[in-house]
């Protein structure tokens, strides 16, 4: 195997089971206490932006949707990141764990319109965005707006519409905004787009194209739950006697709110070094030989939007190196391709990035 780029590291190639740790973000607990005060030689560190009430509102969506969701806290961490830095997420995993019912936990728990899109290789792109309707009354043309017209939109299995559908969420994803028949509609923000798709079934499936994974913000990884979260959900579902999962979620956060949240974290501190951490990480999937495509300046924002994100969400109004980390993976495994030959081999593109964050110098 070809040595990395990188002479002060060896390319060892880390196994799915050192990569655990990476499909989800490991901040699960969020402290109660926000303005850290830090008192040492009779000086006090406070923070500079007031993160009380965004970090009591992650606190309080949590504890909601932890009321019907067993474990899956990296899941939750990362839609609710997604949600703060005003990006869409992509979450994959094998059918019956908890993709698309979260998604509707979630929007439950906020105060905003929500709206379902199955996916279906007969999917037409006006199913979507909608059409232009004759009004015999009025004598003139009126547009009916689609259920893409939503602050929050589900998008169940993306992945089985066909290219021309896939097309459709294109602008809409990117600019907040579509163009029909010469004109423009913005879309009400926040505006976010949570899809699923199932990794395993390929029969009558379009692979996404890549203009259009790079406008995910992450794509999430689940994983089956382990012996005791199998046995908690089983204790849940028979204590519901039948009742919705989803009438014990109480909504909480305004669509105001959510705004003036997103506003927060556009101020979270990032120093210069921690935006050349990034560039670094970047510029090295360029060069990785083992990578025929590395990611775009459009990842590099999305790392530094995300990782002032979790710093928000744990009480910090300030970037670390942990946060970068934190972001990589989730931001980076999709819009990185693995050369054929090292994908033969079986290397991923999460266990190539995970090589890269540990060969590039944490700036100190």
């Amino acid at each position: 195997m070809e040595e990395f780029n990188n002479e002060d590291k060896k390319n060892h190639i880390p196994s799915d089971a050192e990569n655990t740790e990476n499909s989800a973000p490991t901040n699960d607990v969020i402290s109660d206490n926000v303005k850290t005060d830090t008192t040492d030689d009779n000086v006090n560190f406070t923070n500079r932006i007031d993160l009380t009430e965004l970090q009591q509102g992650v606190a309080q969506i949590k504890s909601e949707i932890s009321k019907v969701i067993v474990g899956q806290k990296g899941m939750i961490d990362m839609l609710i990141a997604a949600i703060l830095a005003n990006g869409h997420a992509l979450i994959e995993g094998v059918p019956g764990v908890a993709k698309t019912i979260s998604a509707r936990l979630l929007a439950k728990s906020l105060a905003i319109d929500f709206s379902r899109i199955q996916f279906t290789p007969d999917l037409m792109p006006s199913d979507i965005l909608g059409t232009s309707v004759f009004d015999m009354k009025k004598s003139e043309f009126e547009f009916k707006k689609g259920p893409i017209f939503s602050n929050m939109v589900l998008i169940d299995e993306i992945n089985r519409a066909p290219a021309k559908t896939q097309a459709a969420l294109f602008e809409v994803m990117e600019e907040r905004q579509i163009t029909i028949d010469g004109n423009k509609y913005q879309m009400s923000l926040p505006f976010i787009v949570l899809a699923t798709q199932n990794p395993v079934e390929q029969e009558g499936t379009y692979r996404l194209p890549e203009a259009q994974l790079d406008r995910f913000l992450f794509k999430i990884d689940i994983d089956y739950p382990n012996l005791e979260e199998e046995i908690e959900i089983l204790n849940r579902e028979h204590d519901l006697k039948g009742n919705k999962k989803i009438n014990q979620i109480t909504t909480y956060l305004s669509q105001e709110k959510i705004k003036e949240f997103q506003g927060l974290v556009n101020q979270i501190i990032i120093e210069s070094h921690l935006i050349k951490y990034i560039a670094d990480i970047i510029v090295n999937t360029r060069n990785n030989p083992f990578l025929y495509l590395g990611a775009s300046p459009r990842a590099s924002i999305a790392i530094l939007k995300s990782s002032k994100a979790f710093a928000a969400m744990n009480g910090r109004d300030f970037v670390t190196p942990e946060d970068i980390k934190q972001a990589a993976i989730p931001v980076l495994q999709h819009r990185v391709i693995v050369t054929p030959e090292r994908e033969m081999e079986g290397v991923t593109s999460k266990q190539i990035i995970k090589q890269i964050i540990e060969a590039v110098e944490i700036p100190r």
